[in-house]
């Protein structure tokens, strides 16, 4: 029977940019995979660099030996087989766990924000991921799983996504359960670049159309404030009529509406839009019902003078869009014509 051979541990420092300066990076193999550290920015002045820095490269292109010196502690360690992580007793599972309730009772996540984290974990974490040990998972683990992830799905940006989520839960089973490394923090970040022929979106002339297919009034206000103010579905349902300000010609965005309630807008504060002519005239004959429109009533109400449901809205734009003969988009993308 042929033994497994013992692999030799083995390094090398490199040289990473960075938005602030280049970094020192130390990249090792031993027998539970590839591993990498950040070892320290590189020393912008002259002389001795200070604790936490290190020398850029010598005249010859080799490392300097402050940062050589830095590896080999690594190195020897990994031959002890010190750097392999400690045995918790915890699954993936277990920890994933531990982080949405984190998330939900001390950090006090929003809800529709708990809700695309479960949902991320369970159709896609938990299913790769689930019964393992926490020791078990590696940063080669990770960016093994990322690469079948990719060629199976594609969509870098949500991997990237759901890389982050796993660096969250692993940076939570270090408090949690003495968790001694994080191995996402080791997985190397895509390079996600913006592409603007890759967003799809109504022309001014296709948003008014979509607006005269409306099936009310209201609706076709709506349609012409996503599209030329630029809102979010919940946050045109969490809008009140206190929020339009027609002698400034603005609408000031101070709450998004979801799962039932009016939370904070997105980015966590409010701003401010401009309110042009077509949006104002549309709203302007809005505020001319007979109900529903003191300065706390809901500028999009239904019946009763209750918020839209989000859902059935969707609907009824899909309709429109028919109707109108558009090509199909998201409601989402409506935003995109003010972007």
């Amino acid at each position: 029977m042929q033994t497994k051979p013992i692999r030799p541990v083995s390094g090398h420092v490199f040289l990473r940019d960075g938005a602030r300066g280049a970094v020192w990076y130390a990249k090792w193999r031993d027998q539970q995979g590839q591993h990498q550290r950040r070892l320290g920015p590189v020393w912008p002045g002259r002389g001795a660099p200070p604790d936490g820095w290190f020398r850029a490269r010598t005249r010859s292109g080799r490392p300097p030996a402050d940062v050589t010196a830095a590896l080999e502690p690594l190195l020897t360690e990994a031959r002890r087989g010190g750097l392999r992580q400690a045995r918790t007793g915890v699954t993936f599972a277990d920890a994933a766990e531990e982080w949405l309730r984190h998330g939900e009772h001390e950090r006090r996540l929003k809800r529709s924000t708990l809700v695309d984290y479960r949902s991320a974990v369970r159709a896609h974490l938990l299913p790769a991921f689930g019964r393992l040990p926490l020791e078990a998972v590696s940063g080669s683990v990770i960016e093994r799983w990322r690469s079948d992830w990719l060629a199976e799905h594609g969509g870098p940006r949500t991997a990237a996504k759901l890389v982050t989520i796993l660096h969250g839960i692993f940076e939570r089973a270090r408090r949690a359960y003495g968790l001694e490394q994080n191995p996402a923090a080791d997985v190397e970040r895509l390079r996600l670049r913006y592409d603007p022929a890759a967003f799809d979106f109504y022309s001014p002339e296709e948003v008014l159309a979509l607006a005269r297919a409306a099936a009310s009034q209201q609706d076709g206000a709506i349609y012409l404030t996503a599209a030329f103010a630029g809102l979010r579905r919940g946050e045109l349902l969490a809008l009140d009529w206190r929020d339009v300000d027609f002698e400034r010609r603005v609408i000031r965005v101070e709450g998004n509406y979801s799962h039932g309630q009016v939370v904070a807008p997105k980015s966590g504060k409010g701003w401010a839009v401009p309110l042009v002519d077509d949006v104002a005239r549309a709203l302007a004959k809005l505020g001319h019902r007979e109900r529903f429109t003191g300065p706390d009533d809901p500028v999009f109400a239904g019946e009763a003078g209750e918020r839209l449901d989000g859902s059935a809205l969707r609907r009824r734009f899909k309709a429109a869009q028919r109707r109108a003969g558009l090509r199909p988009l998201r409601f989402h993308d409506l935003r995109h014509t003010f972007g």
